[in-house]
């Protein structure tokens, strides 16, 4: 599987969103109970499959353009206000970079860190571990690169962006996963309840750092990405469950700018888990 990764990450970057679009659709049209819960969360936001059916395309290229960005070649990349990055880091108090299911996250988090990561330290994601020893191997080489640091979703994943959080770097992560029990509150997303997590909430509240929205925006065509971030729309509640509740809608916020790009198969209302985050 190695191998075919490696074969995989020199085609262009237009073919393989060519195969995740197929890959999409396959999985969709084959998955009885992915199709019903890819439904299910359109309904509950109050779409209809016609009108974001390319969603399901980009579910698939979201898979398909991973052995490009972790072992191929750079991609070409627009930066929409990045001036707002530079204002974070240059206020010195660390940046959490909040994005949900939505787009290519991947890509973001390597190109901040690679533009940044000199001058003004680590950028600290968190992720869930590849069980597969093979895939593990691969996601281990691809994301430990210059200026990039992961964190495992994990509690000792917790105190590491918490300690990254301290030195005044900057952390980044998907509020919009599950947490494990007794690491999250209950709060309307797209109006239903969803175990939500308090991380993302209790990171931006270290010191008074900055809280930054990102996502990376597929272009038609394989052209790339552009990279888009901006600040919240309000500055973070200092309650906690308020808190959760204001991400909440600043995700809603970001999904309903470009619902054809986020990940709706997820399943955001299940239960929480007893172990580790589960992304």
């Amino acid at each position: 599987m190695l191998f075919l990764f490696r074969v995989l990450s020199i085609l262009p970057l237009w073919l393989l969103h060519l195969l995740g679009w197929w890959m999409g659709w396959l999985t969709f049209l084959a998955s009885p109970t992915y199709r019903r819960r890819f439904l299910a969360n359109l309904a509950q936001a109050g779409y209809r499959l016609r009108d974001v059916r390319q969603a399901v395309g980009h579910a698939g290229r979201m898979v398909s353009e991973l052995p490009r960005l972790w072992l191929g070649g750079p991609v070409r990349l627009e930066w929409d206000n990045e001036a707002c990055i530079e204002a974070a880091y240059q206020a010195g108090h660390g940046i959490v970079f909040l994005t949900p299911h939505i787009g290519c996250f991947e890509v973001t988090a390597q190109a901040v860190a690679a533009r940044y990561g000199a001058q003004y330290g680590l950028l600290t994601v968190m992720f869930r571990p590849a069980r597969q020893p093979w895939l593990a191997e691969v996601v281990a080489s691809s994301r430990h690169r210059p200026g990039l640091d992961t964190a495992p979703t994990t509690l000792a994943g917790v105190r590491k962006m918490l300690k990254a959080m301290r030195r005044g770097q900057a952390v980044g992560l998907l509020p919009d996963q599950v947490p494990p029990e007794g690491q999250g509150l209950w709060a309307p997303f797209f109006g239903r309840e969803a175990y939500t997590m308090t991380l993302a909430a209790r990171l931006a509240q270290q010191g008074g750092a900055t809280v930054l929205l990102a996502w990376g925006e597929r272009l038609a065509w394989g052209r790339g990405y552009r990279l888009h971030f901006r600040g919240l729309a309000r500055p973070l509640a200092p309650d906690l469950a308020q808190a959760v509740l204001q991400i909440n809608g600043e995700m809603e916020q970001l999904v309903r700018e470009c619902p054809q790009q986020y990940l709706w198969g997820y399943a955001r209302y299940k239960q929480p888990r007893k172990e580790t985050l589960d992304v």
